[in-house]
């Protein structure tokens, strides 16, 4: 890359990679150690221009590539939520009702009430929405999964749940203790109606998922008990869980902590990709209308899809799909290549 080693000061300026090119020089490969040392300090120097999002891709796609898939890594959520996905945001219109469909299958939720500990009243709960109702929703599915009950083992504190979902544990009013709990309040209080059609049959299925669990934070917010370490799910939400759980590596889904509607994507590709045989177009209308909720122009639609499936194969550069001019276009893969892990526990049946 370069005829001498004039100009490598100015090039190799991280003192690590510094010493290590004085280490190799004059030892036979110095010409190649030298230009992976360049490489390396390039790398770094793009990484650090990069937007904290960024950054956090980029170091995903690494691990992914360099490290073992652990089993504890793999996680599970059903496999209609993964196709029919929550609001992204907060409805400005306050609405207390959601539903979306995607083909056979329904979601519809809508919000309740819990009874306040302080006042005794029952205090209406938003939507559940976003990306931390999401994962929250992934991490409850996998206890129950990993445990084989609808009665599951959580962690005993706030914080510590925070952290199994791979986020730093921050206080004050937009610190993570205060989001959390407040989508975990959603969802506790939520009823949601999956619905499955096959054809001729078709089946819905009525649940407050979170059947019983103590989720109301104490006013001192570094307290360490907050909650109950247990929680209960619907006994028939469980068994459709069981029937049709969707395998997920969690180390993918925390590269797109910050959007709702990239995990949704990363959800229904996993789930899609799993089937794919043959060259298949997913035209515009039908991803419009899974992913463009609050977007009204066609072409901003399709430049922000596009921008997000970037996004996802800034992760996965090898993923098997292409923006066309009439839509997302998927191709054969082999599973191992997906990141959607293979299905291992006879515990769960094929989806």
């Amino acid at each position: 890359m370069f005829e001498g080693d004039c100009d490598l000061t100015a090039v190799v300026r991280d003192d690590d990679l510094r010493a290590r090119l004085e280490s190799a020089r004059g030892k036979p490969g110095y010409g190649t150690m030298r230009d992976i040392i360049i490489q390396q300090q390039a790398e770094r120097d793009a990484e650090r221009l990069m937007t904290p999002v960024e950054r956090r891709r980029v170091q995903t796609r690494k691990e992914l590539q360099n490290e073992k898939f652990e089993e504890e890594d793999r996680h599970h959520i059903h496999s209609v939520l993964a196709l029919c996905g929550l609001p992204y945001r907060e409805p400005k219109d306050g609405a207390r009702e959601f539903v979306r469909e995607y083909g056979r299958n329904s979601l519809a939720v809508q919000a309740g009430f819990l009874k306040n500990p302080v006042t005794g009243k029952m205090d209406p709960q938003g939507l559940p929405c976003g990306p931390k109702a999401r994962l929250l929703l992934l991490h409850i599915c996998t206890m129950a999964v990993r445990q084989k009950s609808p009665q599951i083992e959580i962690a005993d504190s706030m914080s510590a749940f925070i952290r199994d979902l791979g986020f730093p544990v921050t206080g004050g009013q937009k610190g993570t203790l205060t989001q959390f709990k407040e989508q975990l309040n959603r969802l506790a209080a939520a009823r949601m109606q999956i619905g499955v059609w096959r054809g001729e049959r078709s089946m819905t299925i009525n649940s407050q998922p979170i059947r019983a669990f103590d989720v109301w934070l104490p006013r001192d917010a570094d307290q360490r008990l907050l909650w109950s370490s247990e929680l209960r799910l619907d006994q028939e939400f469980y068994e459709s869980l069981r029937e049709h759980a969707l395998p997920v590596d969690i180390r993918a889904l925390r590269a797109f902590s910050q959007s709702a509607k990239q995990i949704d994507i990363v959800l229904w590709l996993g789930y899609r990709m799993r089937k794919v045989e043959r060259r298949y177009v997913i035209t515009w209308e039908v991803l419009q209308e899974q992913f463009g909720a609050g977007v009204k122009r066609d072409r901003k639609f399709r430049e922000m899809f596009a921008d997000d499936i970037r996004a996802v194969q800034e992760v996965f550069p090898n993923l098997p799909v292409e923006i066309s001019e009439n839509g997302l276009v998927l191709k054969p893969s082999d599973p191992d290549k997906l990141f959607v892990t293979a299905r291992k526990h006879k515990f769960i049946t094929a989806g």
